[in-house]
C-alpha cells in the first residue's frame, strides 16, 4: 500500500504517523524530542525515527515510504529544506531534507509547524471549504498560517502570518523578538497562566485554571481574561483588515476554553470592525492530529508534484 511518512517535532514530543493517500492515519507513533541532549541529538533523534517508520511501512505494507513530510517549529527555509533556527530545540541551519532524504532514500517536505497545522484545518478541519481562512495557534507563543485556495503561504522570507508580533499595546512589555507589546505577550495561554498565577497569588496556576475561575465568575478571573480577549480581538482585526479571510479558525491551548473564549471574542471582534467582512470565527477542529496530518499533506502534495499520478487527499 502507497504511504508517506508524516512527522510533527515538537519541543518536548514528536508526533509521527503512516499516512495513506486518502488521508487515513495508518500507523501512529511518538517519541520525546530529547532537547535536553542538545539540537545534534535531536537531529539525530528525528532521523532515527523516521527510518523507524520507514522499515515499519516496510514490514506492515511491504514497501517504504513513497515520500515524507517533516514539520518542525522555529524559523524555517522550506524552499531549501532547512531548519533555520529554533529557540526551543537550539539548532541553527540544519539541513534536514537533505539529511532525511539520504537516510530514507525517499524524498522530503519540511514545513513550518504551525502553518502545517493550519494546512490541515484549511483542507481537513475547521476551514474546510473555505477559499481564505486564517488559522490561529494560542499556545506557548501565537503563531498564524494564511490559507490560499488549499495551500498556506509562507511568505518570501518564510515569515508569513507571525501574527503574534503584531504590536497590539505600545509601550508594553518587551518580548524576546525584540519588540515592545506584542500580542503574544497579552493572549497566548502562557501570558495568561502568568498574569493569572500573578493575580491569583498562586505560582503555578495557569491558563486553564483562569478559564475555570471565569465560569465561576471570580472578578479578578474575568478582569486577566478580558485583557487578554481584548488584545486578541486587536491583533485579530489587524489580521483580518489586511487578510480579508472567510474563515478565521483559532487552536492551541487557550482555544480549550471553548465557548468561554469564543463567545467574548466573536463579540470583541464584531464590536471592532467597521467596514470589514466579519468572518466566521471557529475552534480548530484536530486538535493534537493536526501537525501529522499537515506533515502528510505536504508528502503527498510533493509527490503529485513530481509524479503528477497519485491522488492526493
Amino acid at each position: 500500500m502507497r504511504h508517506v511518512i508524516a512527522l510533527d517535532v515538537g519541543g518536548t514530543v514528536m508526533k509521527a504517523a503512516l499516512v495513506g493517500a486518502d488521508g487515513a492515519l495508518l500507523h501512529r507513533a511518538r517519541r520525546a524530542t530529547g532537547r535536553e541532549h542538545g539540537p545534534d541529538a535531536v537531529v539525530a533523534g528525528i532521523l532515527d525515527f523516521a527510518a523507524e517508520l520507514h522499515a515499519h511501512g516496510v514490514e506492515r505494507f511491504g514497501e517504504g515510504a513513497a515520500a515524507a513530510g517533516v514539520a518542525v517549529p522555529g524559523i524555517v527555509d522550506e524552499t531549501h529544506g532547512v531548519a533555520a533556527y529554533s529557540a526551543n530545540l537550539g539548532w541553527r541551519d540544519v539541513p534536514l531534507r537533505a539529511l532525511l532524504a539520504e537516510r530514507l532514500g525517499a524524498p522530503v517536505a519540511l514545513g513550518h509547524d504551525v502553518r502545517t497545522g493550519g494546512l490541515a484545518e484549511g483542507r481537513l478541519g475547521a476551514g474546510r471549504g473555505a477559499d481564505r481562512f486564517l488559522f490561529v495557534a494560542l499556545g506557548t507563543g501565537i503563531a498564524g498560517a494564511i490559507g490560499i485556495d488549499g495551500r498556506v503561504e509562507a511568505g518570501a522570507h518564510g515569515f508569513a502570518g507571525e501574527i503574534g508580533h503584531i504590536v497590539v499595546r505600545p509601550g508594553g512589555p518587551p518580548c524576546p523578538c525584540g519588540q515592545h507589546g506584542c500580542l503574544e505577550r497579552f493572549a497566548s495561554a502562557a501570558a495568561v497562566s502568568e498574569a493569572w498565577a500573578r493575580a491569583s497569588g498562586t505560582p503555578d496556576a495557569d491558563a486553564a485554571d483562569c478559564a475555570k475561575a471565569v465560569t465561576s465568575g471570580d472578578p479578578n478571573a474575568v478582569r486577566v481574561w478580558q485583557e487578554a480577549v481584548d488584545a486578541l480581538a486587536d491583533g485579530l482585526v489587524t489580521g483580518l483588515t489586511l487578510l480579508d479571510p472567510r474563515t478565521l479558525v483559532i487552536g492551541g491551548g487557550l482555544a480549550e476554553a471553548g465557548e468561554t473564549l469564543f463567545t467574548p471574542l466573536r463579540d470583541a471582534v464584531r464590536r471592532r470592525v467597521t467596514f470589514q467582512k466579519l468572518p466566521e470565527i471557529v475552534p480548530a477542529a484536530l486538535g493534537d492530529t493536526a501537525g501529522c496530518l499537515g506533515a502528510g499533506l505536504l508528502a503527498w502534495d510533493l509527490l503529485d508534484t513530481t509524479d503528477g499520478k497519485e491522488d492526493t487527499p
